[in-house]
């Protein structure tokens, strides 16, 4: 089955469940030392400037600057919330290509839709703060949002121009008094390098160990100054190109792997075709040796489909980018400024061999001329013919003839000849800014300030049958004609082995389908800021202020064909076009205030607080208009030069989205391993055959449902235009200790954070569903909501089929989430004589990450726990600590990164009723891993990268990086105990590294 656009979007979205950080209208002035920068800090801990900003303060004409987290202009600012950083020099060590690839090891992030992600990859790159959702985040570019990429209003991270970013400043937290709603689980700000004078030319290129996976970018940067250094302007071009890497390349994902029996699991869309739903029999294959039919998968050759060889590791990537900056100072207190950027991103998601699906209900004659004669009589006695009536229907090849005779059930079959199945995504994206700031007096400063942007992705599918033409191919007497008299039509041939589709016949089954996304925003800000002129008795610097007002206008459509439409290609459901938008207008204000200065214990003791009113319209004749308050309070008290505390409550909330909003229902697809209907167990269970029953499956098929194939059912989503905001409650409170003497040089943050979130919007699980019907079955269960909600093809009676809507996931604001842990940093630089030593940590401990879908779904903490309830991998402990050693132009640099250990999630461990032990000695997994597996548990991993840089010339750099040094095989966790966006190839390669040691050379040119 294929994950369609929209409906991943809903579904991950849905059921995912300070350091002086120089941002907003004050630029960061670009320097370009002819040493190396090794000493400028390649990622530091969330403490004071001098410690963890990469590279030199970040300055302007004006002199003033933006605390990430706050609209107040004041260089003595600190911040009472956390904020990590990542400097440029993590981006060049590294030699990443995208922002995705240095956010997914940031520890207290969780791994989301990215390069490694095949089966949900819809074109975009996300990043998921917290674990509560990559659309509970906010994504900024020097302070303000840019244009979304999708639906979902999230950015793709895809667009944002790593040649041109001097460091990247991430914020523990609720933010949305500072920038409005969605800040939740905090904000990524990308801050560029608008000062940069020179010329840069930078080209790197990278491979695997094993030849595989070339990625090749190259960027070329220009700027200078103008009139005498009264202005700047920059522009910075990009291109970069991927090539696939399958996991059949991989021998621990050369098949896919059942993850509670061991054995291959694959797909039960197979060749030979699978028969499903024959009267008395239930599912059935061909025996293509003896033309009978047999129980499936118990002939030479008969298994289920392995799917994995033609999934990927690594998506395919093309991007061309430009990014445009400039200012000027128009006098010396006034400055207009101005940013352009865009961006054209190709993803190529390759699944494997499309066919028959769902499975696809079809009418066949028995005279048709494919028919083998052992199967025809045996289905003849299956649909109650004699053998004199069979015999005369076998040879009655028009409808007309009175002996004509068909018969009706589901297939399932892989077009194997017709080869993979393509999904390309063409996204191209455009956002402009223009502002102008300046200076009222010396103590009063305003911006005003406005951008556009928009998003357009074009998704064009080939390699899928057309389900129309299918029914119309099977309907035929003859080789040569179908009974439609569709002239085009190819009779088709599905009862033999791999082979008998012709390329006549693909041709007439298949076609390519297209889907368009269009997003914008329009946004306008005006901001007054300065000190209010009075000073606390106890301090030396004044209260300073931010207050300013703010319009958004967001809005999003999707449209696509009739064919996309009217779900008329097999493995893809009906896709509504929809439209819709809403607009906000703010006003907010933010005050800080220092009590006491230079006192004895009273080195800096600061207050800050803020409010932002909001009022969202949206737009839609019956939908409610909302409004929202959101504030915070904190305080900083740095007893001495070497101890400062911190802390900040806020309070901040998510307005719903546009695809949460409007999205028409739809089908899509879900993780589910156990159906509880399955098998013989409605047989023996009355209350459970009366249930089965109720949910749409006939009683003939109760008894022979087979359980879920590849672990996937239908499930049914929508909009709900009736939501309201999520509302959040957090708070964070920490020490930054920056000792003198002898550890000088040395920083350390702890922080611990707190964040809440009440009614949230989301949709219940997969087994909050089926446990909300199965769990207590009575005599009344089958007249249940919670249980004839759930929708069962007649004939098969499986959770899939054509037009069936399978497990309801209604969408509301039922939801709750809560997550709280301790971020720890450290940062040391000292010169030892022979070289420098610049060496940092981040880690995370998260305590829980806490998620119920409605008040009566279980409560579910993934933390450490893996299962197809929760999605992504989200680790108890987990760090990165980079070391360098510097001397004489040459850096030599190590990063260890650190996973802690997962197991099976505790409620997910008992299949059929069945402890799971997690313990496997598949013969064949075993000696391509060369070790015993156990499924249900993955110890601790940790991943050394080694990275060399030296300077040729005082012009010319070179960087060698070999990411996975000691080159670590992935953990094998099979191919179903997961939510199957991420659990993919036997693992979770969005988490792991799958592609096993790589080598990246690069250099990069300055003038």
């Amino acid at each position: 089955m294929r994950f369609g656009t929209l409906q991943r979007r809903l579904v991950t979205t849905t059921m995912l469940a300070g350091a002086i950080a120089l941002s907003g209208t004050a630029q960061a002035q670009d320097q370009t030392p002819a040493q190396p920068a090794a000493a400028d800090q390649a990622t530091a801990p969330s403490g004071e400037q001098t410690q963890a900003s990469a590279g030199p303060p970040a300055t302007t004409s004006s002199g003033d600057v933006v605390v990430t987290g706050s609209l107040i202009r004041n260089p003595a600012l600190v911040a009472t919330a956390p904020v990590q950083v990542l400097g440029q020099e993590e981006v060049q060590l590294r030699q990443s290509n995208t922002a995705e690839e240095i956010l997914r090891d940031l520890p207290g992030a969780v791994a989301d839709i990215g390069s490694a992600v095949n089966n949900g990859n819809t074109g975009f790159a996300n990043v998921n703060l917290r674990g509560l959702g990559s659309n509970r985040n906010l994504v900024l570019l020097d302070g303000n949002r840019i244009a979304p990429a999708d639906l979902v209003g999230v950015v793709d991270l895809n667009d944002i121009p790593l040649a041109l970013i001097q460091r990247t400043e991430v914020l523990t937290g609720g933010a949305s008094t500072t920038y409005g709603a969605d800040a939740i689980s905090g904000v990524v700000n990308f801050i560029t390098r608008s000062d940069f004078t020179g010329v840069e030319a930078s080209a790197s290129n990278q491979i695997t160990q094993r030849g595989d996976g070339p990625y090749f970018r190259a960027d070329l940067t220009v700027g200078g100054k103008i009139n005498d250094g009264r202005g700047n302007a920059v522009v910075s071009i990009g291109y970069q190109h991927s090539d696939p890497i399958y996991q059949g390349a991989r021998d621990f994902s050369g098949y896919a792997v059942d993850s509670y029996d061991g054995t291959g699991t694959g797909s039960g869309t197979t060749t030979p075709t699978r028969f499903l739903g024959i009267p008395g029999i239930g599912t059935r294959q061909i025996n293509p040796a003896t033309g009978s039919l047999v129980t499936s998968y118990s002939f030479p050759g008969a298994t289920r489909f392995n799917y994995n060889p033609y999934n990927l590791f690594q998506v395919p990537f093309k991007r061309y980018n430009l990014y445009a900056a400039g200012h000027y100072d128009i006098t010396d207190d006034i400055t207009v400024y101005t940013r352009g950027m865009y961006a054209k991103n190709e993803v190529q998601s390759i699944v494997a061999p499309g066919g028959a699906f769902n499975p696809l209900p079809v009418v066949i004659p028995f005279s048709n001329p494919y028919l083998p004669a052992p199967a025809r009589t045996q289905l003849c006695g299956a649909y109650g013919l004699s053998t004199a009536q069979c015999n005369a229907a076998a040879v009655a090849l028009s409808p007309s003839n009175p002996n004509y005779r068909t018969f009706a059930l589901s297939i399932a079959r892989r077009a194997v000849e017709l080869g993979p199945r393509d999904d390309d995504y063409k996204t191209e994206h455009f956002d402009y800014r223009l502002g102008v700031r300046g200076n009222i007096s010396s103590h009063l400063h305003f911006d005003i300030n406005g951008s556009y942007g928009e998003s357009s992705q074009t998704h064009i599918e080939s390699g899928y049958y057309i389900t129309a033409a299918v029914q119309d191919a099977l309907l035929a007497t003859n080789t040569t004609t179908c009974l439609s008299g569709n002239t085009a039509c190819v009779p088709l041939n599905i009862f033999g082995a791999a082979g008998t589709i012709t390329p006549a016949m693909n041709n007439y089954l298949t076609t390519s389908t297209d889907t368009f996304i269009n997003t914008s925003l329009g946004q306008a800000r005006g901001v007054l800021s300065g000190d209010v002129g009075v000073t606390s008795p106890f301090a030396t610097a004044p209260i300073d202020f931010a207050a300013g007002v703010e319009y958004r206008k967001y809005r999003a459509s999707l449209d696509d064909d009739l064919l996309t439409r009217n779900g008329g290609t097999s493995g893809n459901t009906p896709l509504q076009p929809f439209s819709g938008g809403y607009d906000v207008v703010e006003g907010f204000g933010e005050l800080t205030a220092p009590l006491v200065q230079d006192r004895p214990f009273f080195q800096n003791l600061e207050l800050n607080g803020g409010v932002r009113y909001s009022h969202y319209n949206v737009a839609a004749p019956t939908s409610p208009s909302y409004n929202t308050t959101t504030w915070k309070g904190g305080t900083s008290w740095q007893p001495i030069a070497a101890i400062r505390f911190r802390g900040v409550y806020q309070h901040a909330v998510r307005a719903p989205n546009i695809n949460e909003l409007f999205a028409p229902a739809f089908i899509t697809e879900t993780s589910l391993t156990v159906d509880p209907c399955a098998g013989a167990a409605p047989t023996t269970n009355a209350n459970l055959r009366a249930v089965c029953v109720a949910q749409g499956a006939s009683p003939a098929s109760i008894g022979l449902i087979d359980q879920p194939s590849a672990s996937q059912v239908n499930a049914t989503l929508g909009g709900n235009i009736n939501l309201t905001p999520e509302k959040s409650n957090s708070y964070t409170l920490g020490v930054v200790v920056q000792p003198k003497g002898l550890a000088s040089g040395l920083s350390i943050t702890a922080d611990y954070y707190h964040i809440k979130i009440a009614h949230a919007i989301s949709q219940p699980g997969p087994s909050d569903v089926i446990n909300g019907c199965f769990a207590n079955l009575s005599a009344a269960s089958a007249t249940s909501p919670a249980c004839t909600g759930i929708r069962r093809d007649a004939s098969t009676g499986q959770l899939v089929g054509d037009g069936v809507t399978g497990l309801p996931f209604t969408l509301s604001n039922s939801g709750r989430y809560l997550t709280d842990g301790i971020d720890l940093g450290l940062s040391y630089r000292r010169d030892l004589g022979f070289a420098l030593l610049n060496a940092s940590f981040e880690g995370n401990w998260t305590h829980r990450s806490i998620f119920q879908a409605t008040p009566l779904s279980l409560v579910r903490n993934c933390v450490g726990f893996y299962s197809a309830n929760c999605p992504s991998i989200q680790p108890k402990f987990s760090w990165i600590q980079r070391t360098t050693l510097s001397h004489d132009g040459v850096d030599l640099s190590l990063l260890w990164r650190h996973i802690n250990r997962e197991r099976q999630e505790p409620d997910d461990t008992t299949v059929n009723g069945v402890a799971f032990a997690g313990v496997l000695t598949d013969p064949l997994l075993t000696a391509l891993v060369g070790k015993t597996v156990n499924f249900g548990r993955i110890p601790a991993f940790n991943y050394l990268d080694l990275s060399l840089r030296a300077s040729v010339t005082p012009h010319f750099e070179f960087t060698v990086t070999v990411q996975n040094l000691l080159d670590k095989q992935p953990p094998i966790t099979g191919s179903d105990i997961g939510y199957f966006v991420y659990n993919s190839g036997n693992t979770y390669p969005s988490t792991y590294d799958a592609l096993g040691r790589r080598f990246a050379i690069g250099g990069r040119l300055k003038f």
